[in-house]
């Protein structure tokens, strides 16, 4: 299986202005690769690469402002997506960073950090008892391009569709197993709790509900690990021009799982079936509900956050999605942090 560069979990450093950003998806536009703003130099920054200090960036909102304050260039509105979304152009670009790269670059290296020795052991455990084919795996995030901090965490992407569904049946055997390779504990739940939901009114009890069965994170020799899962190329469906969305609104909905197969992979989707309305928003008011029928995310947090036959609360910004010449549907896309919300409803 031939992986193409520039897609989700790959990096890349601008030529000019020394910027890293973080690829996002799957399909882009043929002059540019869709992808955010991570790492920036700062002279009052704490991470070191090639003389130069770096700050990193988290939220989505700084991300924007510090592109529309310092490199506009970098900001552009895609008129399929009907988003202003973060780019670079591909002759903007000087270096494409992927996971399996890294992970072969660690495997050839005599000399390794801390951090460096655990991404590589995890992999290997993953290789050997997740019978893994050995170039569908590899190691993404900030010691991917030499960024990283000693408490960086450890970001693994699995690759193919199949190779993906196999493996995640594996992993409760492999947590059950004593290799160091672990769920996170209650304490660390409660933790993880405040980065991910933080601003939100989600109560813990409900974070807890989707979060304490997802097996795409954990502890491996106490370090936080969490597993990207990215479809094989021939399921991609399309291409970036395809797909035309229309943002309606926002809605509230009470929903019913009927597929979950696809919540494991970035971007993740669950086919539902629509119950009944909450509160909506929408922009116009005669849209047929009947044919809103998926949630999507690109946010890692809503992967596994429900399975086929659990009945969700959704929150999120309702779109209309055109493929080709398709018949239309409608899908709830959550993207904030704070706004969107998933929940399981007993």
């Amino acid at each position: 299986m031939k992986i193409p560069k520039g897609i989700e979990g790959d990096y890349l450093e601008t030529k000019q202005d020394h910027l890293f950003f973080d690829i996002k998806g799957i399909h882009h536009p043929p002059d540019r690769k869709i992808c955010f703003l991570r790492f920036y130099p700062d002279q009052n920054g704490d991470r070191i690469k090639d003389d130069i200090k770096f700050k990193k960036i988290y939220s989505l909102d700084e991300r924007y402002s510090k592109l529309r304050e310092q490199y506009p260039q970098y900001l552009f509105f895609s008129k399929n997506i009907g988003l202003e979304l973060q780019g670079v152009k591909l002759e903007d670009i000087k270096q494409i960073y992927t996971p399996r790269a890294y992970f072969k670059k660690l495997k050839d290296k005599n000399e390794l950090t801390e951090t460096e020795i655990q991404s590589k052991n995890l992999c290997e455990l993953l290789l050997h008892k997740g019978d893994i084919p050995e170039n569908s795996i590899g190691i993404s995030g900030s010691p991917m391009i030499g960024l990283n901090k000693k408490s960086s965490d450890i970001d693994i992407v699995i690759y193919g569709t199949q190779v993906s569904l196999k493996f995640q049946d594996k992993l409760k055997n492999i947590f059950q197993a004593s290799n160091n390779c672990r769920m996170y504990n209650l304490e660390e739940y409660k933790t993880h709790y405040k980065w991910r939901v933080g601003g939100s009114d989600i109560s813990f009890k409900d974070f807890l509900k989707s979060e304490k069965k997802k097996l795409h994170q954990g502890k491996f020799h106490g370090i936080d690990f969490f597993i990207r899962y990215i479809k094989s190329p021939k399921d991609w469906n399309g291409t970036y021009y395809d797909y035309k969305f229309k943002n309606l609104g926002r809605i509230k909905i009470k929903a019913k799982i009927t597929d979950s197969t696809n919540s494991i992979f970035t971007p993740c989707s669950y086919k539902i079936e629509h119950l009944k309305v909450l509160e909506s928003k929408i922009i116009p008011k005669n849209i047929n509900l009947k044919n809103l029928n998926e949630i999507n995310s690109f946010r890692g947090r809503f992967c596994e956050q429900a399975i086929k036959g659990e009945n969700v609360l959704v929150t999120g910004k309702l779109e209309e999605v055109k493929f080709r010449n398709d018949k239309s549907y409608l899908r709830i896309l959550l993207t904030n942090q704070i706004q969107d919300k998933m929940i399981i409803n007993k």
